[in-house]
């Protein structure tokens, strides 16, 4: 018996490459957004539910997480739906006017479908429900107060990951080398003790991470604890509309297909298999690896989009071979994300 039988409004059924052609065959513009709350939510599987059905009939398409404590959503929205789609925010009772963030670069292709998943948390922190007030938060600065609290010599600290504060960051900011943000925060706390009484500037993509973070700090006793207003993607929205001076290099990382959008056009990181500069994040062409990489336009020609040699040599296998190889090789890196000096044999 099919489990999805009469819940063909709440699924996805087309597979990746119908899902990609539909998509390139679109004659109308997408518009690309991201926003998150904070926020108690009674029955999130019901919310999640409710969203789907209203989003899916819009065509809106993306990656949206609900949970207890609130909603942190990654979509686009088609640009002749966008009007009903702000007015089908506004109706809901936990979204009504939340601030969106518009993406910077779009070329409509952001996402290939619609996704909603019921989690535990909007950001996984490891820690227990009732650790801290989520919603003791620090303050949120624009961009002049950003950029005045930079100059006066603030310490500024990136919630990312570092594969994402590696082809992006604000002047001098801090990048803790963790790989999730559940790791990060006990990082960051260690890296700021005994600077309790001291400035602290936190900031991330949109936000949702230094919303957490900010009041992670406060209830370790950090006075002044402040965030960048709309984060990464807002900052350049707000510097380009008060023509102010721009203090972040290179590119910010985002959680879609793009894998990143220009801030400056500064390239702060290099080819993890040339050496190169190089700020273009890929994933290896071994879909049994999928390793995310950097990988400059001549090392993925020699490669032909792979992490190293092993990997080339599946890309480019016959089928039969290729389920030789499979016996040979365990292609599923250790990590999720590339290892320094661990990229190319």
């Amino acid at each position: 018996m099919d489990p999805n039988k009469g819940k063909t409004d709440l699924i996805n059924r087309l597979g990746p490459e119908q899902l990609r052609q539909k998509l390139d065959k679109e004659t109308f513009k997408r518009i690309t957004l991201s926003f998150y709350r904070y926020v108690l939510i009674d029955n999130p599987q019901e919310l999640r539910n409710q969203l789907f059905i209203q989003w899916k009939q819009l065509d809106c398409l993306g990656r949206i997480y609900v949970a207890n404590e609130g909603i942190n959503a990654q979509m686009n929205v088609p640009e002749h739906h966008w009007d009903a789609f702000v007015e089908n925010i506004n109706t809901n009772q936990y979204l009504k006017d939340i601030p969106f963030k518009i993406a910077i670069e779009d070329d409509g292709k952001s996402f290939l479908k619609l996704q909603i998943k019921v989690r535990n948390k909007i950001v996984a922190d490891g820690l227990s429900d009732d650790e801290f007030d989520v919603t003791n938060v620090g303050r949120h600065l624009d961009s002049s107060k950003w950029n005045r609290a930079m100059d006066d010599g603030a310490i500024v600290v990136d919630m990312r990951n570092y594969y994402e504060s590696e082809i992006g960051k604000f002047q001098g900011a801090i990048t803790p080398q963790a790989e999730t943000f559940a790791e990060e925060l006990p990082q960051v706390l260690d890296m700021l003790k005994g600077k309790e009484e001291q400035k602290v500037l936190l900031y991330c993509t949109g936000g949702v991470r230094c919303e957490k973070t900010s009041a992670y700090l406060k209830h370790h006793g950090f006075k002044d604890v402040n965030q960048l207003l709309g984060g990464i993607i807002d900052y350049k929205r707000q510097i380009t509309q008060k023509d102010e001076q721009n203090k972040f290099q290179g590119k910010n990382f985002v959680f879609d297909n793009r894998l990143g959008e220009r801030i400056s056009e500064e390239v702060i990181s290099h080819c993890h298999q040339c050496g190169a500069l190089c700020d273009m994040h890929i994933n290896c062409a071994n879909v049994r690896c999928n390793l995310l990489f950097i990988q400059c336009k001549s090392c993925a020609n020699k490669y032909h989009g792979a992490c190293s040699d092993t990997c080339m040599q599946y890309v480019l296998a016959t089928p039969e071979n290729k389920l030789e190889l499979d016996k040979l090789h365990n292609y599923r890196p250790e990590k999720r994300y590339f290892k320094k000096n661990a990229i190319s044999e």
